[in-house]
């Protein structure tokens, strides 16, 4: 209750901050709409010359369309500020402030930041899956359901402690603003499933850069096409990440002499 407390403060203060530019709302519901449109147009133009794409029929894709989107809304809502602020921190000294409150660190630097504006993707990529989901009809039950928001949840775990590890470099690396771009053009390829792709880069897309475990996995959950064996990948994955995480963030830590020592 302690941390929902802290959490709360934060997103408030961060609300606080936001609405002071609510123009900001508009601009995002005009880039979340082209986005999607984009996606859309290219779902359309793939679907001109075939039936379906490596097993996946239009409605299927339109769910990965949709994860893509709300995992994105959450990822650049909540998971991207904090992490370029922990780089800037380093850099400017900001970080030491953080770190000498009598609180969890990794929690502080995670939580600090919020753009709320962001989270209309959350609310488009739902709306996609509802649209997707209820003209599938048949096969989607309440076992998808509950099976698609576990692997949901540990694809955002998974990218939060990759971008963490990411962030924490920072400690060693001047301009890590590279790797933050590198990593973000690597989501873009969520945008179809990972099947489509060669061997090579689909093993990359599992276990180097998990766009698999994030999108792939969660809508295969959804249209009920997860197997056992993925659902445990998964969690292990989910597991592996964090401990690995917190381990690297704490090593980090140890080397970071302060800004304003």
């Amino acid at each position: 209750m302690h941390y929902l407390r802290l959490i709360r403060t934060y997103l408030r203060l961060s609300a606080l901050n936001e609405l002071q530019y609510r123009a900001n709302l508009l601009v995002q519901m005009f880039n979340s709409v082209l986005g999607l449109a984009i996606g859309l147009a290219g779902l359309a133009l793939v679907f001109s010359q075939t039936d379906s794409l490596a097993g996946w029929g239009p409605l299927e894709l339109l769910v990965v369309v949709g994860v893509h989107t709300l995992l994105g809304g959450v990822i650049k809502s909540v998971i991207q500020p904090n992490m370029y602020q922990i780089a800037e921190g380093v850099q400017e000294g900001h970080l030491d402030y953080i770190l000498t409150k009598p609180e969890d660190s990794q929690l502080l630097v995670s939580i600090t930041r919020f753009e709320l504006w962001r989270l209309v993707d959350v609310f488009v990529g739902l709306g996609v899956l509802i649209f997707a989901v209820t003209r599938l009809g048949e096969g989607i039950g309440l076992g998808e359901a509950a099976a698609f928001s576990v692997v949901l949840l540990c694809g955002g775990l998974i990218f939060y402690s990759f971008w963490l590890a990411i962030a924490t470099t920072s400690f060693w690396v001047v301009r890590t603003w590279s790797m933050y771009e590198m990593f973000d053009r690597l989501y873009q390829a969520g945008r179809w499933p990972v099947g489509i792709y060669p061997p090579w880069l689909r093993l990359g897309l599992t276990f180097l850069v998990p766009v698999a475990f994030a999108v792939t996995v969660p809508a295969e959950a959804l249209t009920a096409r997860l197997s056992p064996l993925y659902l445990a990948l998964a969690l292990g994955m989910t597991a592996l990440a964090l401990v690995a995480a917190r381990w690297f963030w704490h090593f980090g830590l140890r080397h970071y002499s302060g800004a304003s020592a």
